[in-house]
């Protein structure tokens, strides 16, 4: 009303000026504590990096060094470069069956724990039981067996399958010790799927299951990729199950063939670092591949967003 008498008179209401000065600090923030990691000298960042840098990679120069260098050279440079010892633990100790049967063993574990962890996920995500609550407290507690406790129960189911000395054996442990972790990581990825996804889907006519597959699977390819190759990679590595399971020198792995590669009087350094070069490649590549799903899919599966 003020402004309107004044319009009318001829005259201007005068408004106060509109503050100009910088928006005052949030509570508990001292101003410029923005930037103050940005104030940080490089060197501080740097330095520290650079020397874990050097002892991580250092062990595999030493491991690609031994490998490619000639027998009875001390050099510390790789040059000149020789695969003879790749050739010999190749052919003459039987490593491309080994790495024959790590892939057999690591593929089958990838798909039977990412298949189980589907089912067993969506279960715990999506439906509500009475054992529910006790279901998940089992998973975790499941986490503090070590795997050695369990062999001779698992050496006596396996015999009596007649399963010792097969790959399925190794499988079937390796997939059961690695359910609980996926089936947690694949629920709580779940949960973070909006349920609306599949109502609309069932109002369209679909089943659950083809909801699911159309509307929910592609949407949890990171927490899939992260159970795969976390799946695939200890299998991949581990000796345990491989050594007490698998006898015969035709079914071994590569954990159990490197071990070979171990005498009782000498070791020789130049076959078993060629060995271990052919056991690290599979791994480097894989997480060269997939590290941007492997950090997404575990960051969001262990909360529900």
């Amino acid at each position: 009303m003020t402004a309107a008498l004044a319009e009318k008179n001829g005259t201007h209401a005068t408004r106060p000026a509109a503050h100009a000065g910088p928006p005052p600090a949030a509570p508990g923030r001292r101003p410029g504590r923005e930037r103050a990691f940005d104030d940080v000298p490089r060197w501080q960042i740097y330095v520290p990096l650079g020397i874990y840098l050097v002892f991580t990679l250092v062990p595999f120069y030493w491991m690609f060094l031994f490998a490619v260098r000639p027998a009875g050279s001390t050099s510390l440079v790789p040059w000149p470069m020789t695969g003879e010892h790749f050739s010999k633990v190749w052919n003459e100790r039987s490593f491309a069956v080994f790495f024959q049967n790590s892939m057999i063993v690591g593929v089958c574990t990838l798909i039977a724990t990412t298949l189980v962890a589907l089912a067993g996920g969506y279960a715990l995500a999506r439906f509500d039981f009475r054992i529910k609550n006790g279901f998940m407290l089992a998973l975790l507690c499941s986490q503090f067996i070590p795997g050695a406790l369990m062999l001779v129960p698992l050496f006596e189911i396996f015999k009596n399958l007649q399963m010792i000395n097969s790959l399925g054996s190794v499988v079937i442990a390796e997939t059961v010790f690695q359910l609980p972790l996926s089936i947690i990581l694949i629920s709580g990825f779940i949960k973070n799927v909006p349920p609306s996804l599949e109502e609309a889907a069932w109002v369209d006519g679909c089943s659950r299951f083809r909801a699911f597959c159309a509307v929910v699977l592609p949407l949890l390819r990171p927490g899939l990729i992260a159970v795969g190759s976390f799946a695939f990679v200890h299998s991949w590595n581990h000796f345990l199950f491989a050594l007490m399971f698998l006898s015969e020198q035709d079914k071994q792995t590569i954990p159990v063939g490197l071990n070979t590669l171990i005498g009782a009087d000498s070791v020789d350094l130049g076959a078993l670092a060629a060995g271990g070069v052919i056991a690290a490649v599979p791994v480097v590549i894989v997480f060269a591949f997939i590290q941007k799903w492997l950090i997404t899919g575990f960051s969001a599966g262990a909360v529900k967003g």
